[in-house]
């Protein structure tokens, strides 16, 4: 078998959409992925690898184990360097309970790959809102709020209520029995009541954070389109 011929690599993602070419790791074997950074560096490119777990990262030759930034939590990886991060911060990411925080990571990971810092605020879920009301000011001006949440997910409904930007809910796998892995989570968030509510799919911080750069239009400036203040 030759793996190269099963790896072909969309190097001009950016200059048609905006938003490069992200590496799902997940079901790949380590020898596909082997060929992909192999590929990478001969273009010079950069990636974002998602779902990278620790066991596939550390079977990595290591010289390319070398040149990527891992973070086991998230299981996000940077191949090359990222955006240089804005001097303001437009996205805050919450996170319900502390076991949301791997996806909360996703999200803030792939929005620093392209430059946009995220404030992270954890464990604000409804069982306890006062913690998220203690924070509310802070959420308030904010242009995009990205709630990650499981269980029965109502946390961006109750944010959805408090603030004027868009709001993004992440249902989580997080919880047990009619949890159903995050499909009651899902659920509930497109039943909500809060108007304009945006949901991705299950445990999809990737999702989420390119649905952010897409509303704070980092796509069009890949175009040339504006300017970044930076």
């Amino acid at each position: 078998m030759n793996l190269h011929q099963d790896v072909r690599l969309d190097f001009d993602r950016r200059s048609r959409m905006g938003l490069e070419e992200a590496i799902l790791a997940g079901a790949k074997s380590v020898e596909h992925l082997t060929v992909i950074l192999d590929q990478a560096a001969a273009r010079n490119a950069r990636f974002l690898f998602t779902r990278l777990a620790p066991e596939q990262f550390d079977a990595l030759p290591e010289m390319h184990r070398a040149r990527l930034d891992y973070d086991r939590m998230s299981r996000t990886a940077y191949f090359g360097a990222p955006e240089p991060l804005r001097v303001d911060t437009r996205v805050v990411v919450l996170a319900a309970g502390t076991s949301d925080t791997p996806v909360l990571r996703e999200v803030s990971r792939t929005l620093a790959w392209y430059g946009e810092p995220a404030l992270e605020i954890t464990d604000v879920g409804v069982a306890g809102i006062w913690r998220l009301l203690e924070r509310v000011e802070e959420i308030r001006h904010m242009p995009v709020v990205v709630a990650v949440a499981g269980m029965d997910a109502a946390l961006p409904t109750v944010v959805g209520g408090l603030v004027s930007g868009v709001v993004i809910g992440v249902p989580t796998s997080v919880g047990y029995g009619v949890a159903a892995h995050g499909q009651t989570a899902l659920n509930a968030m497109l039943a909500s009541c809060a108007a304009g509510l945006l949901v991705t799919n299950i445990d999809n911080g990737f999702g989420a954070a390119c649905a952010a750069l897409r509303v704070l239009g980092v796509t069009a400036r890949a175009h040339g389109s504006s300017s970044t203040n930076r």
